[in-house]
């Protein structure tokens, strides 16, 4: 197939794990090296969903706050079962490390967008990063992560959309506000900072 299209096996490997979309001049170049019509390639070959017409409106009010030293949490659209997105207002407080603690890892990935103040955004395998009021991140949830306000920045407010196929990531993230048995702070030039994995609630 890469031969007769012209495309590297590496980007056809990644196309055919559903983690790379072609772009319309490769859709095209293919569509023309294999002579077929380029409406082929977006013929549904799965039956469609049935409309659920689930819906829920996040309002503050209605919304689960859970409130701990370093944020405010508010869980939005908390009615819906098994939903595969978790929309989370948080105010965040803390500004380092130290008063985070662990960094903390869970199933799925996640959304981060600064609404108000300026956050840190901390993770396993980079380097600290900095966003801004407007600015956002997506990032592999299963990767050791922590949100802190900026220095200069007494608080930030973010909106965080959490997506997993986990039916139980709410209860997992819930956990997140539970102490840890022995848990202490660590100052960030202490080495590197731990991971606190967050896996699914016993039944």
């Amino acid at each position: 197939m890469s031969e007769r299209s012209g495309i590297p096996v590496s980007t056809l490997s990644k196309v055919e794990n559903d983690r790379l979309t072609l772009t319309y001049d490769k859709l095209a170049q293919l569509s023309h090296r294999l002579q077929i019509p380029i409406s082929e390639l977006f013929a549904e070959t799965e039956s469609v969903e049935a409309v659920t017409a689930r819906r829920s409106i996040g309002k503050l009010e209605d919304a689960i706050r859970v409130t701990t030293p370093n944020y405010d949490y508010y869980y939005l659209c908390t009615e819906l079962r098994r939903k595969r997105m978790i929309p989370i207002l948080t105010r965040i407080r803390a500004k380092s490390l130290s008063e985070f603690g662990e960094l903390v890892s869970h199933s799925g990935e996640e959304y981060i967008h600064v609404l108000e103040g300026t956050i840190v955004v901390h993770s396993e395998f980079y380097d600290p990063v900095t966003l801004k009021a407007g600015e956002a991140i997506y990032i592999d949830s299963k990767m050791g992560h922590a949100y802190v306000a900026a220095e200069d920045c007494d608080e930030a407010l973010v909106l965080g959309v959490c997506s997993s196929d986990d039916d139980a990531l709410m209860n997992s993230l819930m956990q997140m506000h539970e102490p840890l048995p022995g848990h202490s702070d660590f100052a960030a030039d202490e080495g590197p900072a731990r991971v606190r994995s967050l896996r699914r609630p016993a039944a």
